[in-house]
């Protein structure tokens, strides 16, 4: 038999850095998605997890202040010192800065590039953690990826290219698709990362992790989000 989520144990705190600069996809994190800034949408689906205790705005842009500030009052605001804006600084130190400032014993970190990110998937996920803390330290998202893929080097990396297995029948590897991290504020501390040394994956479907990236992710990604609407809108 399944077990299920304990309500006695401690919820978790989201967090979701957006920087104001974005070099592929210019202003992506507010820019208008299908009718409201892009970050409104995973600020939603985190508001319809009960198991989120509070939301957290890790940013250095002005306009997703203000915006968060009229919008979304009961989020708390992080203002991203100088040094941790860069385009490459790794997201675990901007992590450790957060936790840092903050007072919670477990973590969700998601993006805003993922809007189509569901609530009930937020809260499997974070159920599935719990359920085997005993086992695992922290827990990502994935993505199953059954297609013939190669290394640098020509050779054959998930398949036998002398047998023509159906793409179907090969055995799964997973891509890490950035859509969920869950931790403890011990593992991370740890570590120093994310993901700890006993990590669970999480299975995420293909269409509901799309990430924003670059500039033709953000048409598809609106493109699935305006068939996902009609599709709940139909009439059963």
């Amino acid at each position: 038999m399944e077990k299920h989520y304990s309500k006695k144990r401690p919820k978790i705190a989201a967090l979701v850095p957006m920087r104001h600069h974005s070099e592929r996809v210019p202003g992506k994190n507010y820019r208008n998605f299908a009718g409201k800034p892009l970050f409104h949408h995973i600020v939603n689906s985190l508001f319809g997890c009960h198991l989120i205790s509070q939301v957290i705005i890790d940013t250095d842009s002005q306009i997703i202040k203000e915006n968060v500030s009229k919008n979304f009052p009961h989020i708390v605001l992080i203002n991203r010192p100088v040094h941790l804006r860069a385009d490459d600084v790794p997201m675990n130190d901007v992590l450790l800065h957060d936790i840092r400032q903050l007072d919670a014993e477990y973590y969700i970190q998601t993006h805003s590039t993922n809007p189509l990110l569901r609530p009930e998937t937020i809260t499997a996920a974070i159920e599935k953690f719990f359920i085997n803390l005993s086992i695992h330290d922290s827990l990502f998202s994935v993505t199953r990826v059954q297609i013939r893929l190669w290394d640098g080097e020509g050779r054959a990396v998930n398949h036998n290219p002398t047998i023509l297995l159906r793409t179907q029948d090969l055995p799964p590897v997973f891509e890490e698709n950035s859509c969920l991290y869950i931790f403890s504020r011990t593992s991370f501390e740890k570590h120093q990362n994310r993901i700890g040394s006993k990590p669970l994956m999480f299975e995420i479907d293909s269409v509901e992790a799309w990430d924003i990236d670059e500039e033709i992710d953000f048409r598809v990604a609106e493109f699935l989000y305006s068939q996902k609407f009609l599709k709940e809108s139909q009439p059963v």
